[in-house]
């Protein structure tokens, strides 16, 4: 008799950014522009690494994965807030809501699988240089690209359906752009403990493990880098690690900052806007920092842009 008096939520309202009302139609045009810049930098990764015979290494191998996981991370959020930034109707049904977390959160927890993956394919590479290319061979490079899939869909599926399973009758609005596992399980009618235990073991295993992997595996990384005697062969050592080292920096710091918080300085309202590095910022500025920070990949820009200046050259004289 309890329960038949209860109504049971059907649909979410995303409120987003309400509070900036005047603002919509420029947020949107921002995040719009940002995500056009996010599929087009990430794309263009892929591209370079399917076509040029120089890129297909282990390291751009995992690269290119990394960038189709960036593409479908950005994509699991950010169509459903360009729709509710210029609608009226900001609603999302409820399966469809943790459809969407499970999601998010599953793409997030594979990239910081992937990323302890990618720095261990670079302690191979620098300190079995010789062994390296035939311990890294196509076969063992798929098996080991599916394993932080596998992670990353199991360890998020058990703090989602735990928040699945609560009993949601009473406020439906969401203080947040997305669904995600906190803002839902404060809406919860039943007691969230279990589910609020899961997500915190959940952020464990996915963030802070990873991330003290690979803390490790730098450290021994820069104990081999330093006992290179030649400084061309240390600047070399150290190209190949760069770009990870600052994507994963990036990426592991805002994913604690939002995920793995004290939880007396936890603010809803506060966290969509972090929110906003780790599944916005950071997939628009990672492509650029592969092409800037990345030798190979500058090398392959440079004779494409000169190919095309060529090119140029040749028609300008031929017709003019």
């Amino acid at each position: 008799m309890e329960y038949s008096n209860k109504t049971f939520v059907t649909e979410f309202i995303l409120l987003a950014f309400s509070e900036f009302h005047q603002y919509q139609i420029l947020l949107f045009t921002i995040i719009l522009y940002t995500y056009i810049v996010c599929i087009a930098g990430n794309m263009t990764i892929i591209l370079l690494v399917v076509v040029k015979q120089s890129l297909h290494t282990p390291m751009y191998f995992f690269i290119s994965i990394f960038t189709v996981l960036e593409i479908m991370f950005a994509s699991v959020t950010i169509p459903k807030l360009l729709a509710i930034l210029i609608q009226t109707k900001k609603t999302i049904s409820f399966f469809g809501c943790f459809v969407q977390m499970y999601a998010f959160n599953a793409l997030g927890e594979t990239e910081c699988f992937l990323l302890a993956l990618m720095v261990f394919d670079r302690y191979l590479a620098i300190n079995n240089p010789l062994r390296y290319s035939a311990i890294m061979n196509s076969p063992v490079c798929y098996r080991l690209a599916v394993l932080p899939w596998f992670l990353g869909f199991l360890v998020s599926f058990f703090p989602s359906i735990f928040t699945f399973l609560l009993d949601f009758c009473g406020p439906n609005e969401v203080d947040h752009f997305f669904c995600d596992l906190a803002p839902l399980q404060n809406l919860a009618c039943s007691d969230p403990f279990i589910s609020n235990m899961m997500t915190t073991m959940a952020a464990i295993l996915a963030t802070v493990f990873p991330f003290f992997t690979i803390m490790g595996f730098y450290i021994h990384i820069i104990y081999s880098v330093l006992k290179i005697k030649s400084i061309e062969g240390k600047s070399k050592a150290f190209s190949t690690c760069s770009s990870h080292l600052i994507v994963a920096s990036l990426f592991y710091g805002s994913a604690i900052i939002v995920y793995v918080r004290p939880k007396g300085t936890y603010d809803i309202r506060s966290d969509k806007y972090y929110s906003l590095i780790y599944f916005l910022i950071n997939p628009v500025v990672n492509p650029f920092i592969y092409a800037l920070r990345n030798r190979d990949v500058k090398n392959v820009l440079k004779n494409i842009l000169n190919f095309k200046a060529n090119l140029n050259t040749k028609s300008k004289f031929t017709y003019g």
